[in-house]
């Protein structure tokens, strides 16, 4: 599976990135992958890597990039739960600085690259993301609906903007929310205001999983959680970008 460390020209600079694409010498459709607050490391490129062998060119941004090449902050192989509270006091003031116009304008850049490399087809690209790596794909992809045919967000406060943003997204949509984040109380908000925004979409809680659920070097790690994942991924982006 080829990989690489890529550099994407945006408007504050260059942006770290990784690559895992198919060795068929062929276009693919292109996913935007958005890391969880943790970043890229072996745990994302190996989700990287498995997404790119489904026919994928995968791409992982580091989002802290302003603050340095990943990993921005130094981590432990496995990130228990004594482990976090460090963690997050110098993780926190990345997440809280990178504000949603960053994001945005980023975005365009990450998607502007897709649409450059000599591996990635023409078509609209799928978004995913994990914890604040899916807000930010839900972002993307509302504010790029003609560009971006499919999100799908895992353990990710996806409604942390309100149903405004919600609204702008006209793509397929699938939430997996960890039931240690959300009610079923909240489920059915959430879920009222996709029905709103008329989008076709699945977003259920993942029985058993407390958040961060897909990430295999942390406590939060659920294999059943993980597998479910897939099971929803793969089949929407195959409808989303099977005719790319």
């Amino acid at each position: 599976m080829p990989t690489k460390t890529l550099l994407i020209p945006t408007a504050a600079g260059l942006a770290d990135a990784f690559a895992a694409f198919p060795d068929h010498g062929e276009r693919h459709p292109a996913v935007l992958m958005y890391p969880d607050g943790f970043g890229i490391r072996p745990a994302l490129r190996e989700l990287a890597r498995e997404l790119a062998g489904h026919g994928y060119y995968v791409l992982v941004p580091n989002v802290f990039y302003r603050h340095g090449p990943a990993p921005v902050i130094g981590l432990p192989e496995h990130i228990g739960e004594a482990d976090r509270p460090e963690i997050f006091a110098r993780l926190m003031p990345l997440i809280e600085a990178h504000t949603p116009e960053h994001a945005r304008r980023d975005a365009e850049s990450y998607l502007e690259f897709l649409t450059t490399r000599p591996e990635t087809g023409t078509g609209p690209v799928a978004v995913t993301g994990y914890c604040i790596g899916g807000l930010l794909a839900v972002r993307t992809a509302a504010a790029h609906p003609g560009h971006v045919a499919a999100v799908a967000a895992f353990h990710a406060p996806v409604g942390a903007d309100g149903p405004g943003l919600l609204s702008r997204l006209t793509g397929q949509v699938h939430f997996g929310h960890a039931e240690g984040d959300l009610t079923p109380e909240a489920l059915g908000e959430l879920n009222e205001a996709l029905d709103a925004a008329g989008v076709g979409y699945t977003s259920e809680i993942y029985p058993g999983t407390v958040h961060g659920f897909t990430m295999p070097d942390t406590d939060a790690f659920s294999p059943a959680g993980l597998h479910r994942h897939w099971d929803r991924l793969l089949p929407l982006l195959d409808r989303a970008l099977s005719d790319e």
